[in-house]
């Protein structure tokens, strides 16, 4: 059996659990200094909301809205080695006695991103960290079909989510391998899969570049925030699945304990679910099944709901429903999953259901 590249997943990625104050409030226990932070309430109906290094703590976009960016000097003061420090705004992000949920990732490299005779955009400012295959870039567009924007990764990414920052009511546009080049998604909505050439010019991604046509989601005169994820064995898994309309759900194989889900119907309408291994019902991080979720298009609160169970297991994940937003019968669904522990490790320690 091969050994995975990355034995702690937790250096790279890692949800927190924490109840606002509406007083400045350091968050801790993430592990390392997380370059994006995705934070949603849990006890009530907001906005999530997307904050990074590249653009600064003081600048928010909202993944369920088609808003432009906003400003706010009291949302994240500082990134700190193990968290980050929150200011006194409340909204979204730090409200009195109000729970969250804060899923972190690291990138860290700020200069040298890699281009070749190909790029036509180079970003304007990036985070990139190759070992995870995960880039935080911003860049400005150029207005034209076929344009290479260098992502940074050394690998081919496999997701890719585009907002604009500066233009309103433009959809937050998701590249997944499962789909191809020739279709994309918008995380914002509960729209199915759409066929256009406009989101990624139906041309794949490469090692360096992805491409993009020209079009207000992604390449006109504005500035863009991409979020940019190539596959890592035992650390992160984009894969797809076919439902089966029945509580004996399909597994979905990752080769890795899941510790973070995104999933989405592709043929129809329905929601973006999220799970992770901080929210079960009972004892968080130990116990199945997990039916404790969020959905990225939606400002609802989390949801106990046993219509939309599955469980996490040592090497992927089973679907415990016959709902359709997971589990249609004959529908098509993409994964978006980082890991809490690799199936078998580089010193042969194995991972164990939870």
């Amino acid at each position: 059996m091969a050994y995975t590249a990355i034995d702690d997943a937790g250096i790279f990625f890692n949800s927190v659990l924490y109840t606002g104050t509406g007083t400045t409030h350091t968050i801790t226990g993430v592990g390392f200094q997380p370059d994006f932070v995705w934070g949603k309430c849990r006890s009530q109906a907001q906005s999530h909301r997307a904050i990074d290094a590249v653009r600064g703590g003081d600048k928010v976009l909202y993944p369920d809205l088609s808003n432009v960016e906003g400003t706010d000097s009291e949302l994240i003061t500082s990134f700190n080695s193990d968290g980050y420090v929150m200011g006194t705004s409340g909204t979204n992000a730090n409200d009195n006695t109000e729970t969250y949920v804060s899923w972190n990732w690291k990138a860290g490299t700020t200069s040298g991103i890699a281009t070749n005779g190909s790029t036509t955009i180079t970003p304007s400012s990036y985070s990139f960290d190759q070992t995870s295959g995960f880039s935080v870039i911003q860049y400005a567009g150029n207005s034209t079909s076929g344009a290479k924007i260098a992502h940074g990764l050394g690998a081919t990414p496999a997701f890719i989510i585009i907002k604009p920052i500066n233009l309103a009511g433009q959809a937050w546009v998701v590249y997944h391998q499962g789909l191809g080049e020739t279709k994309y998604m918008e995380m914002n909505t509960t729209a199915a899969a759409a066929t256009a050439s406009w989101p990624f010019n139906d041309t794949a991604p490469d090692s360096v570049n992805f491409t993009v046509g020209n079009n207000n989601n992604v390449n006109t005169g504005y500035n863009y925030l991409a979020l940019c994820f190539a596959e890592k064995s035992g650390y992160s898994k984009f894969t797809s699945y076919m439902g089966n309309g029945n509580a004996d759900g399909p597994f979905i194989h990752t080769g890795f304990q899941p510790s973070w889900l995104m999933i989405k119907e592709t043929d129809s309408t329905s929601g973006w679910c999220m799970y992770d291994n901080k929210r079960p019902l009972s004892n968080p991080g130990y116990y199945n099944v997990n039916q404790n979720f969020l959905q990225a298009n939606d400002t609802g609160v989390e949801s106990d709901n046993s219509n939309l169970a599955l469980d996490f297991l040592s090497n992927g994940f089973k679907i415990r429903n016959s709902a359709g937003d997971t589990n249609g019968a004959g529908n098509s669904y993409i994964v978006m999953a980082f890991a809490e522990f690799p199936f078998v490790s580089s010193n042969s320690k194995s991972g164990t259901a939870r």
